[in-house]
């Protein structure tokens, strides 16, 4: 049975739709962003406005989270007056944030302490799949608290993956996804600089490549953008395109994995980052493939 009253905490371009896809499902939901105004919408349709953490985690209930990083997310948990101690015994937590295994981990054995369940949500998907409620959602965690979740995950996804127990799996997951997608779109950025140097059209081959041997939604979806070169305004900033490289490198490097590809991808974004390109879209690193071929100045 679905929880009759649930916190969202993080609002910013993934969160709000999310959270407000979780209003429309007829739950009381309370919201808390640390900048207000990010609420107003929720607030306008119907969700209560928390001025702090501790006032929008009810005792025993559901939280959940879709912050920018491991800090916030800590923050948020462990901090004075934090998530951990409110929700204390019975209460469940929902990350949904991209963060680091060990953070999961970490997070999962101190909700444990209070008698409070952890359930690791990453997301694939861009804004407009939230607001869609067409969001791909990998799961690990307690059996419990998966069946707790699943009312609320189902309002904003079109299919819940598991992976078992193991609270850091499905940050690992998420980790390898974003990995791939951005070496696809690095890949497309180099050929579609090659064919326009070559004379043929960007866009006439991203969609004759999307269409026959890509024919998929990352294909198709970024090789769109990448095709345009429209990096604003950013559905993912490439700034935290970088926190996820540094993340998955981190993991490779506890793994003992070699990951030649993702040290290239660090080198695009740190090179992005230096031009100052933070706040695009993390498709911007078509623009150093394009420097570097002599197609920008």
């Amino acid at each position: 049975m679905q929880d009759s009253s649930v916190t969202f905490i993080g609002l910013g371009a993934m969160g709000e739709p999310m959270a407000s896809s979780v209003l429309r499902s007829g739950v009381a939901l309370t919201v808390y962003n640390r900048s207000r105004e990010r609420a107003a919408p929720l607030a306008t349709a119907g969700a209560k406005v928390a001025d702090s953490v501790a006032a929008a985690v009810t005792p025993g209930g559901v939280v959940i989270t879709m912050l920018a990083n491991d800090a916030a997310l800590l923050d948020v948990t462990l901090g004075d007056s934090g998530v951990a101690d409110r929700l204390g015994a019975g209460g469940l937590h929902i990350s949904m944030s991209t963060v680091s295994p060990e953070t999961s981990r970490h997070l999962a054995a101190e909700h444990a302490k209070r008698g409070s369940l952890w359930l690791s949500a990453p997301v694939f998907g861009r804004p407009e799949a939230a607001a869609a409620q067409k969001l791909w959602i990998c799961q690990s965690g307690a059996a419990e608290a998966k069946t707790r979740a699943k009312p609320l995950l189902e309002t904003m996804g079109q299919a819940i993956h598991d992976f078992g127990e193991e609270p850091g799996a499905a940050n690992v997951v998420k980790l390898s996804g974003n990995f791939l997608i951005l070496s696809a779109v690095e890949a497309m950025a180099e050929a579609l600089t090659l064919a326009e140097k070559s004379g043929i059209d960007r866009q006439a081959l991203a969609g004759f490549l999307g269409q026959t041997i890509f024919n998929c939604p990352i294909y198709q979806n970024y090789g769109r953008i990448l095709a345009a070169q429209t990096y604003a305004p950013a559905g993912f900033k490439l700034e935290l395109g970088m926190k996820d490289v540094r993340l998955v490198r981190d993991v490779a490097e506890s793994a003992t994995v070699p990951m030649p590809l993702a040290d290239l991808l660090h080198a695009r974004l740190l090179t992005s980052l230096a031009k100052g390109r933070g706040q695009l879209d993390w498709t911007a690193i078509e623009m150093v493939s394009a420097e570097d071929a002599g197609k920008r100045a």
